[in-house]
């Protein structure tokens, strides 16, 4: 409060001295052109410096009422809108400057601030939203796990049941493992801690690859593959990044689809851009399952629920995103539904 006090006084000063020498001056031409007697000069001296004094003073006054209103209060509503948003309040948003004030420069200034606080109160949510859901994803698993290890340790299990208890018991585990995992990587990928290590490798060869690694799931539900892959589609990109994004959709594909039904996969190369579509004939989605299809532990479909966990496409997508990749998705309820990713010509080449 002190330093305030002198650093008002300081600004007074300069201030008087400034006025005082620019209406001194003002006055020593006026009383030189009108050649008064030095008597009545002499009188006057004492009226000036008062008027001077006056003046100061009068401008002073204004000055710091300019600066209260126009300067002083519209920092200091960003000065309590960054304290409360400092405090984890991004809820809160500054009132813009009025225009008529003469500072509206402030209001940029503002607006970026009330941005930071929306993007904020975003990331919160989600982060909010994050860690319910990956509780409540962790809580399935682990009580399938719990409830048929206590049925395990009972005195009079068949060892048919002791076998249908044991898998059980594997597949939850399997679950939270997967879960876990997928947390993982979406955390590093997020925090861009994974860098893609691009290299010239052969497209079709490795969706034939991950198609393979299905064959058990295909085989087991009696669906039918159809392959439409040119060969030696290559592309210059992250193969461990983009098997990921392969895999998701392969298996989303599989797991929709029901007994007997057809999974299609295509690769093919259109105009420098490697494009892989897969679809399913599997139960489809409506156009607001659509929206939000790739958001973390979304899942459109519940009865499917327990063979996944909601992160596979967020994962995709965030893959497609830091690879330069496009994902699109074309579903009819009932119908199926097709994914396409097309790598873009900096990423791709043909073969």
């Amino acid at each position: 409060m002190k330093n305030k006090k002198l650093a008002g006084v300081y600004k007074f000063i300069v201030f008087f001295l400034l006025i005082s020498f620019v209406v001194t001056c003002s006055f020593f031409l006026f009383f030189h052109f009108l050649d008064l007697p030095e008597e009545q000069i002499r009188q006057a001296a004492p009226v000036t410096f008062g008027n001077v004094m006056l003046i100061t003073l009068i401008f002073w006054i204004l000055d710091t009422l300019r600066r209260k209103f126009f300067t002083e209060r519209p920092v200091m509503r960003i000065t309590k809108g960054l304290e409360r948003i400092s405090a984890g309040d991004f809820d809160t948003r500054i009132q813009p400057v009025s225009d008529l004030s003469g500072m509206a420069e402030y209001n940029e200034i503002i607006e970026y601030i009330n941005k930071m606080a929306q993007e904020l109160s975003g990331v919160e949510t989600l982060r909010t939203d994050f860690v319910s859901n990956v509780s409540h994803e962790m809580k399935t698993p682990l009580a399938v796990i719990r409830n048929y290890a206590a049925l395990l340790s009972g005195d009079n299990v068949s060892p048919t049941e002791r076998k249908e208890y044991a898998e059980a018991i594997d597949q939850a585990t399997r679950r939270l493992s997967s879960l876990v995992e997928n947390i993982l990587k979406l955390n590093k990928l997020e925090n861009q801690q994974i860098y893609p290590q691009k290299r010239t490798y052969d497209l079709s060869e490795q969706i034939c690859q991950c198609l393979l690694d299905f064959e058990n799931q295909w085989e087991e539900k009696d669906i039918a593959i159809d392959t439409d892959i040119d060969d030696c589609v290559t592309v210059t990109a992250d193969p461990e990044l983009l098997s990921i994004v392969w895999k998701n959709l392969i298996s989303n594909a599989l797991k929709f689809t029901e007994n007997g039904g057809t999974v299609s996969v295509c690769v093919r190369q259109e105009d420098c851009f490697a494009i892989v579509s897969v679809s399913d004939t599997g139960c489809g989605m409506d156009s607001d399952t659509g929206r939000h299809i790739f958001e973390k532990f979304y899942q459109g479909d519940t009865s499917h629920s327990s063979m996944g966990n909601g992160l596979g496409l967020a994962l995709v997508k965030r893959i497609a995103d830091i690879t330069g990749a496009e994902i699109t998705v074309e579903s009819q309820l009932g119908k199926g539904s097709t994914f396409t990713v097309k790598l873009p010509k900096e990423v791709a080449h043909g073969g």
